[in-house]
């Protein structure tokens, strides 16, 4: 999964196994979806398929540069993948769509989806109606009655 908080934009992506030449995909996705970006700053864990060698593994030479050329990487500490806002939407998609047992990997992807597509409704509807009203409830020794 990858996120733009501020935007309300995520790419999610399931596959059989998280492999490095699944990883070389995924960064692909990003650059196509932000394809006027001259530079894309991407920041993750430390995973052991995160790295340059797995664009060379995925694509010719000539693709795989191109490709490293358009980020920046930034890994958050080995210790601190609380930082990686990922981590934290993943944990809102489990808790909102997957806290079931989930048979067969295209319900999975169907499932993925389709919370995706309302978290995106979601983003969208907050921009147009602005932030909204601050409600601040504060109860300094008042009694009811």
């Amino acid at each position: 999964m990858a996120t733009e908080s501020l935007a309300g934009r995520r790419i999610t992506q399931v596959t059989d196994r998280r492999t490095q030449t699944d990883w070389a995909y995924f960064v692909e996705e990003i650059a196509q979806r932000y394809v006027s970006a001259d530079k894309i700053t991407l920041i993750m864990d430390n995973l052991n398929t995160h790295s340059a060698g797995a664009l060379y593994l995925a694509f010719a030479p000539a693709r795989a540069k191109a490709l490293w050329d358009r980020f920046e990487f930034v890994y958050t500490p080995k210790h601190g993948s609380w930082l990686n806002v990922a981590e934290i939407e993943l944990n809102v998609m489990i808790r909102q769509c997957l806290s079931r047992r989930i048979n067969h990997i295209d319900e999975l992807r169907h499932q993925v989806a389709a919370w995706q597509a309302q978290r995106v409704l979601f983003a969208r509807r907050r921009r147009r109606q602005g932030p909204g009203p601050i409600l601040c409830l504060v109860a300094i020794g008042s009694q009811v009655g």
